[in-house]
């Protein structure tokens, strides 16, 4: 079973938020299990469980786990292929985020089509490195940090922006025969509490003055570019790594 898996299918993202499609892959996640045995747990007829089943089994999402006889029939013990699911903005690509379309670096919905392009690409490569049988090189930094005052903030924004474009500066090359290419997202945001709902509303002094601590993106031919912020950080290839 794997950790996460990206659902790039329109087909299989309905079929995974249906409320009771939903319920039988989080109990799928947990162990193998019949429809009989998952019919007691949802309070469905087991035929109803294996209509569901086959539903999600004809879209990758859970698989045979191994099958048992009881009396005179074989029951077939099922199990969820991930622990938990992604859809990717490709299940809707038709209306899926493009964050070339507008560029507004202090914009909580520029951001937004930024991380969802972030999850398309990784998912996408997921897909080609398990097809292909070969690593994919990433890397992530997650983080928080407090800050005493807006102030504060747009002065770390100032010195990532400036630190991170000097790092680029440093290894990018253009002309790199065997090179590979890779696009870096950094993001400053909020912290959502898991307590409540929304963030803490944003106050009057706690406003980004125009023009400070930008958010910025990398871009590969670019090393001076201006980079979008967050306290996380990924780095991901344009293809699979052997």
């Amino acid at each position: 079973m794997l950790d996460v898996t990206v659902i790039e299918d329109a087909a299989a993202a309905a079929v995974s938020l249906d409320p009771m499609r939903a319920r039988l892959l989080a109990e799928l996640a947990v162990g193998p299990a019949s429809a009989t045995m998952l019919a007691g747990r949802v309070g469905l007829p087991r035929q109803k469980v294996n209509y569901h089943l086959k539903a999600l089994e004809r879209h990758g999402l859970v698989e045979l786990a191994g099958e048992r006889r009881k009396g005179n029939v074989t029951e077939r013990l099922m199990r969820a292929t991930a622990a938990s699911y992604v859809i990717s903005p490709l299940a809707l690509a038709a209306v899926q985020p493009d964050p070339a379309r507008f560029r507004d670096q202090l914009s909580a919905r520029w951001l937004l089509a930024v991380a969802a392009r972030l999850v398309r690409d990784v998912g996408a490569l997921i897909t080609g490195a398990t097809k292909a049988r070969k690593r994919l090189a990433t890397y992530a930094l997650d983080g928080e940090v407090r800050f005493a005052s807006a102030a504060d903030r747009a002065a770390f924004v100032d010195e990532l922006t400036r630190g991170v474009s000097a790092l680029i500066a440093k290894y990018h090359d253009e002309h790199a025969d065997n090179g590979r290419d890779h696009r870096i997202v950094v993001a400053l945001h909020p912290t959502v509490k898991p307590d409540t709902v929304r963030p803490d509303p944003v106050t009057s002094d706690d406003a980004e003055p125009a023009g400070a601590g930008p958010a910025v993106e990398s871009r590969r031919n670019a090393p001076d570019a201006r980079l979008p912020a967050r306290a996380s950080h990924t780095a991901t290839p344009s293809h699979a790594q052997e």
